[in-house]
This record gives C-alpha cells, sequence and structure tokens, in this order.
C-alpha cells in the first residue's frame, strides 16, 4: 500500500483508508504514539487508554464512616473573616 504524504494547512499528514484502520484497529479520533524504528520506519502504536470510572464507582470506593482529615476539619471550623459569610 503507498500513502502520500499531503499539506494540511502548516502541517503535512497522512491519509489512512478505512480498511487500514479496522486491520489495525485504530479509530478516528484515537491518540498514537509515534517512534522511528530501524532504517528510518515509522512505527504506529495504540496509546493506551485509562479506564474512566464514573461517579457511582469512584463514590463506591469512599468510606463514608473515615473521619475528616485535620485540615478540612479545620477549615470547616475557622470564623468567618469577611464578606463569605452571608
Amino acid at each position: 500500500m503507498e500513502l502520500v504524504i499531503r499539506k494540511l494547512g502548516n502541517s503535512a499528514g497522512l491519509t489512512l483508508p478505512p480498511a487500514l484502520l479496522r486491520d489495525l484497529d485504530f479509530s478516528i479520533g484515537q491518540s498514537l504514539l509515534v517512534e522511528r524504528g530501524q532504517d528510518n520506519a515509522i512505527v504506529l502504536r495504540a496509546k493506551p487508554t485509562r479506564k474512566r470510572y464514573t461517579a457511582a464507582e469512584l463514590n463506591k470506593q469512599c468510606n463514608l464512616k473515615a473521619p475528616m482529615p485535620a485540615d478540612l476539619q479545620n477549615w470547616e471550623e475557622m470564623p468567618a473573616v469577611g464578606d463569605e459569610a452571608l
């Protein structure tokens, strides 16, 4: 397969055919890591994705019976100083 480097604004880019994207299991908008291989070969790797947690999953990890940290407790107990007290 032959690809041509094309001018894209002030940059240059390659257009990957849909069949190649499917074969490589890449998708539109996916981040890739680019490395220089042997003999000036270009190596593309899919950037590992981080798991995205829902609020429910994060809240499930919280211990609601745990004491409030001392710095937050001190913050809560500080007297109002200016116009922040409504």
